[in-house]
């Protein structure tokens, strides 16, 4: 099964891929960790991604597909979560056409609705891990112990993105809604489109794109 979860930032996307990791065996093709592992690699494509990113521009949306082309030649037969992509319309066109040439189609494409304010609620609270990179928030999933991981045992290694705060999350928004919003429309005419309440806690969510997905 591949599938694509949509939602504005701070929607949840990242900590609903890990526990279809964890729990069906999924592969999670995340934009920014493929082209972080792609800069150090040492290969053709990965050398394209450095000299990208060393002059400051943005990466082409043909190095993308070449990245997630080289994850898909992988198997797996639990699928693959798209994470980070596609963010707009000729990039949803272009991931069709790379799963049609791979013998592969997207599943379904779950959009998870959650409210702006919400969202500026639950991105202002949350920080991670330095170390191990969990995720954490100031009310909905603080730490056992204050200051400590609950993952690693890190004391003292928490941080914040410096773009979680209301102001930047207003911008980011701001782009989302102008240039992924059409996606749902888009895959809403292919009859792919499941709609879900992205708000509640964590299990209730994972509960709700479980019966998307399998509905």
């Amino acid at each position: 099964m591949n599938i694509i979860l949509l939602g504005p930032p701070g929607a949840g996307k990242g900590t609903q891929s890990h526990r279809l990791v964890a729990e069906r065996g999924m592969v999670q093709l995340s934009t920014g960790d493929m082209l972080r592992a792609a800069r150090t690699s040492g290969t053709e494509m990965g050398k394209q991604v450095a000299a990208v990113m060393d002059r400051g521009e943005l990466v082409t949306d043909e190095i993308v597909i070449g990245l997630i082309a080289e994850q898909l030649d992988k198997s797996s037969e639990s699928g693959f979560i798209f994470d980070g992509f596609p963010r707009t319309l000729a990039q949803a066109d272009a991931l069709g056409e790379l799963l049609a040439s791979k013998g592969r189609r997207l599943d379904a494409v779950v959009e998870m609705q959650v409210d702006d304010d919400a969202l500026v609620a639950r991105i202002t609270g949350r920080f991670t891990c330095g170390e191990c990179g969990e995720g954490y928030h100031d009310t909905y999933k603080p730490p056992a112990v204050e200051g400590t991981c609950d993952r690693c045992g890190a004391v003292g290694a928490f941080k914040r993105r410096p773009d979680d705060n209301e102001e930047a999350l207003r911008t980011r928004l701001l782009a989302y809604y102008k240039d992924t919003s059409p996606l749902i429309g888009y895959y809403y005419a292919k009859n792919q489109l499941k709609r879900i309440n992205g708000l509640g806690e964590i299990p209730e969510v994972a509960a709700r794109i479980n019966g998307a997905i399998d509905g």
